[in-house]
């Protein structure tokens, strides 16, 4: 009778050897001056950047969440590793820094290596476009744990920033303007509602095109999470911004209260921004009701920025320029009502 292995047990050491090789020159694309050695180490290291008087860090941890069954469902990999560094370098950004470094722990029943290559690969771009190093990560492969051909996704960010231009919604107050920073889509949330609205009750196909969307279910689904690191280090610069908000699960009434202080509130005033129309086919064909639909997806604003009324513009400009929709979408009143009441809507 043979010996029992590792690999009789459905762990394969070698195959994972394999990926890490691949890793590497992924990996080197994301390289900042801070960062110090190599891959393959037990730990990262990466110094801090040079300026900073009194640095801070910041960090942020996320998944991609059950948008990762979409990708199952259509053999297509390579675009959920952005949206992972997106929902953690988003997050970072929300107290003005700068996404630093990036970990990302990726994790299977039996490793694919052409899967994993494809995973990384978009977690390599997503570094790229936030401006962060991809400074290592864990590969883990746990058979009996995962169903066949699926896998999961978490990673955190770590940023950095001077303590004196830290934004945490302090300097919030009545008359500031309320800035909506275009969405790409659904980017890693409400997708248990989409799927179900649209693939079990509506009976969508994801390989079916649909007109309104001008592409594939599918394609629409799994469009990647914008990355607003770079934009909102640029805006940083005018000096202006009071607070910011990553609109994630929860929708803008559940996140943008997180960033306000007590006794203001927003107004919101949906004519000031489209809506695409992703969700009115999920609305639709799910026949859900329109407060459940605001409470549940961003409606098309992936970032809220509140700022002066005098610097609006410059901060405007810096997220057009940075190729991102933005527009002033409400203002801040005075509200003492509960954290969740604190956003209200002037309806189209």
């Amino acid at each position: 009778m043979a010996k029992l292995t590792y690999r009789d047990a459905g762990v394969d050491i070698e195959k994972g050897g394999a990926v890490l090789s691949r890793f590497t020159a992924l990996v080197k694309k994301t390289r900042r001056p801070e960062v110090i050695g190599d891959l393959g180490g037990f730990a990262g290291l990466c110094a801090l950047p040079m300026g900073h008087r009194d640095p801070v860090l910041v960090s942020g941890t996320d998944g991609v969440g059950t948008k990762l069954k979409v990708a199952f469902a259509l053999g297509k990999h390579d675009t959920v590793g952005i949206d992972l560094v997106a929902m953690c370098a988003n997050d970072v950004s929300t107290t003005g820094a700068d996404p630093l470094f990036f970990h990302d722990y990726f994790a299977t029943g039996a490793l694919d290596v052409a899967v994993a290559e494809a995973v990384i690969g978009g977690i390599a771009e997503g570094c790229r476009r936030a401006g962060c190093a991809l400074l290592g990560g864990e590969t883990a492969e746990l058979p009996g744990m995962y169903a066949p051909n699926e896998y999961d996704l978490a990673g955190f960010a770590v940023g950095v920033i001077d303590r004196e231009k830290l934004v945490d919604g302090r300097g919030v107050k009545v008359g500031d303007v309320v800035i909506g920073v275009g969405a790409s889509g659904l980017h890693s949330n409400g997708y248990a509602l989409a799927r179900k609205a649209l693939l079990e009750v509506g009976g969508y196909r994801l390989d079916q095109h649909v007109d309104d969307l001008g592409a594939t279910l599918g394609e629409a689904l799994l469009e990647p999470t914008h990355i607003y690191a770079r934009a909102v280090s640029k805006a940083m610069r005018s000096g202006q911004i009071r607070a910011i908000a990553h609109v994630t699960g929860g929708g803008l009434g559940g996140n943008i209260p997180r960033v306000l202080p007590e006794g203001v509130g927003v107004a919101l005033d949906l004519r000031r921004w489209q809506r695409p129309v992703l969700f009115d086919l999920i609305q639709r064909a799910g026949d859900i009701e329109e407060a459940e639909l605001r409470r549940t997806f961003n409606l098309g604003l992936g970032m809220v920025v509140i700022a002066s009324a005098q610097g609006a513009d410059t901060v405007l400009r810096a997220f057009r320029e940075s190729g991102f929709g933005a527009a002033i979408v409400g203002e801040v009143v005075p509200s003492e009502a509960e954290a969740a009441a604190r956003v209200s809507f002037r309806e189209r």
